[in-house]
């Protein structure tokens, strides 16, 4: 056998134990990175862990063509998807499926009757005119009661409420006498949100401020009957008491007076009857604004009649003191901003503008579009998996999977036999790496174990076991053909390479396939098919190939024990494994020499 040429930089598998080393590194440290994530487990899907599925069909109202369509869909996953988080629970997945589906699946522990509730409805978006207000308090702390000078005080602490959401901070300071406009968010030409001129007059971070001129000198209008009380008995400190306001205020009917929260200026507020209703809203959309300096914009586009109501209530109201020149945009029951009013706004265009950021802008429009889309939703099927059942299929399949393992075990011990060693310890090394990175991606991407994920798991064995056979018996042949165990493991390597690379690339091709072509639980089948083949081939390489050529080099191996899985009576040779190539035949007969 020729020498190896001199200058050739050793390669990566020449150094077995340090390839070893650094695959087992990886997997220390990827294990340390899910404890430190807290997630030590895979997040199960619905299948496995029990919950509630629910599927909403999506149809256009009469009169409409096209309403239908990936943008509608999308936003409507997006308030959907709000609203469920609002139940308390954080991993909810809400996705379309197909044209006009939506998919909603909610883990256990939540209420189904709740969740139906929340996601069955199409959004309600109404405008509401403000008639008091007060601060969220703690539950237990004194509330001021609603008056004149406790509007006044709200109104200049709502200027810094929204400033948390829109960030009106810098532009209070900057421009600390432009008004009510510089503190908050206003309407073209007339709405500034969520700030009054009494909370402009004054920089102050002081409540107790002197410049205070517009509110004290005129009392706000008496509210309703008991609207007063409900408004100090209004709890908005936590997102289970906002969720239980938003619910009643929602089943609320139009005519009727309500009480709302508003966590962003962390104030709640008493609004009165419904004046425009969000279907009035012909679009909105988020902008930057190209004639001033106020940056992010939200434009409003209502229809004739829409026009009409809001030129009438903004007539009304710009003409009363602060907190009742204060018009409430309410989705879903809860108050998503709280514009206050300068002057009447006619002609059906208005613009929002005040110190947003882009994905503030964005998401205000998105809410003032959902409330305007021409699309109910029917509830096509709900299902419900019980812990038990979920529980029982989760078992199911590990039992599937583990009988698997355990044949395919089986096997490589009975034809491989001390061999059979590295292929389960690389089987080993795969299901680390796999359970490792799936616990990982639940928190990462949202990624939930179910039952054809399990599937896809357990057919990986097979994809992963075919892949050591291939390399085994390329070493085999190389035996066969007169080498000793050592050179047969590195002329047989590339040839099997070739092999596994091409199997794996097929199988993950076909994984790719499916999970673009796919909906729902299968995409989970595709994803662990091809997470699964892309570690065969990290372990093939780096574990595998290592591990076989440190075991060359000793004796139990390298000499052909019957135990290796070499022994040369099984291949076919005449014992010993030769230690080099077969010399060829003698020139000369032996008698004669």
């Amino acid at each position: 056998m020729a020498a190896p040429k001199k200058g050739r930089k050793p390669s990566a598998q020449g150094k077995p134990g340090r390839t070893l080393v650094l695959i087992l590194i990886a997997i220390v440290a990827l294990t340390g990175g899910m404890f430190l994530s807290g997630h030590t487990t895979p997040r199960l899907g619905i299948d496995l862990a029990g919950g509630t599925s629910i599927t909403l069909k999506a149809k256009s109202e009469p009169g409409q063509k096209n309403a239908v369509n990936k943008t509608n869909m999308e936003t409507a996953v997006g308030i959907i998807e709000r609203r469920v988080n609002g139940l308390g629970v954080s991993e909810a997945e809400v996705q379309t499926q197909g044209n006009d589906n939506i998919i909603v699946n909610i883990p256990r522990g939540t209420n189904e009757k709740a969740a139906r509730e929340q996601v069955g409805t199409t959004a309600k978006l109404s405008f509401r005119p403000v008639l008091n207000g007060l601060p969220i308090t703690a539950p237990g702390s004194a509330s001021p009661s609603p008056s004149p000078s406790a509007s006044s005080g709200k109104d200049q602490k709502d200027g810094k409420g929204d400033d948390k959401s829109a960030a009106p901070t810098a532009s209070s300071s900057a421009e600390p006498s432009d008004g009510a406009t510089t503190q908050g968010r206003a309407l073209t030409g007339a709405l500034a949100a969520d700030a009054t001129p009494s909370a402009s007059a004054s920089p102050s971070t002081e409540p107790s401020a002197p410049a205070t001129p517009a509110a004290p000198a005129t009392p706000a209008a008496p509210a309703p009957t008991g609207l007063d009380k409900q408004l100090e008995a209004l709890d908005c400190s936590t997102r289970e008491a906002r969720l239980a306001a938003s619910d009643k205020a929602r089943a609320a009917k139009p005519e009727d007076p309500v009480v709302a929260c508003d966590p962003d200026s962390q104030f709640k507020y008493s609004l009165g009857p419904v004046a425009v209703e969000g279907k009035q809203i012909a679009d909105a959309e988020a902008t930057i604004d190209t004639q001033g300096a106020s940056g992010w914009i939200v434009t409003m586009d209502f229809d004739k009649k829409g026009s009409d109501q809001f030129g009438t209530i903004t007539s009304e109201i710009s003409k009363k003191a602060a907190p009742q020149n204060q018009f409430a945009i309410v989705l879903d029951g809860e108050i998503a901003s709280a514009p206050s009013v300068n002057g009447p706004i006619t002609g059906g265009n208005a613009q929002i503008s005040g110190s947003f950021t882009q994905e503030e802008a964005t998401n205000l429009a998105n809410m003032l579009s959902y409330g305007a889309l021409p699309l109910t939703f029917e509830e096509q099927s709900v299902t419900t998996v019980t812990a038990a059942l979920g529980g029982e299929q989760l078992e199911a399949g590990l039992i599937a999977g583990a009988i698997g393992l355990a044949l395919v075990v089986i096997y490589l011990v009975v034809y491989y036999r001390g061999l059979s060693l590295v292929a389960i310890a690389s089987l080993l090394v795969s299901a680390a790496l796999t359970y490792v990175i799936m616990a990982l991606l639940g928190p990462a991407i949202g990624f939930a174990l179910n039952l054809p994920a399990v599937c896809g798991a357990i057919v990986a064995i097979g994809i992963t076991a075919d892949s050591f056979i291939v390399f085994f018996e390329r070493v085999r042949d190389e035996i066969r053909e007169g080498r000793s165990l050592r050179p047969a493991v590195e002329r047989g390597w590339p040839r099997a390479r070739r092999t596994i690379l091409v199997s794996d690339f097929v199988s993950f091709l076909a994984a790719a396939v499916l999970f673009v072509v796919t909906v729902g639980k299968v995409q989970g089948f595709a994803f662990t098919l091809g997470l699964t083949t892309l570690l065969d081939v990290v372990v093939v390489f780096f574990f595998t190939k290592p591990l076989l050529t440190l075991l060359a080099r000793t004796k139990f191996f390298a000499d052909g024990h019957p135990w290796s899985g070499f022994d040369p009576k099984r291949l076919g040779i005449t014992p010993p494994i030769r230690r080099g190539r077969r010399p060829s035949a003698p020139l000369t007969d032996p008698k004669e020499a």
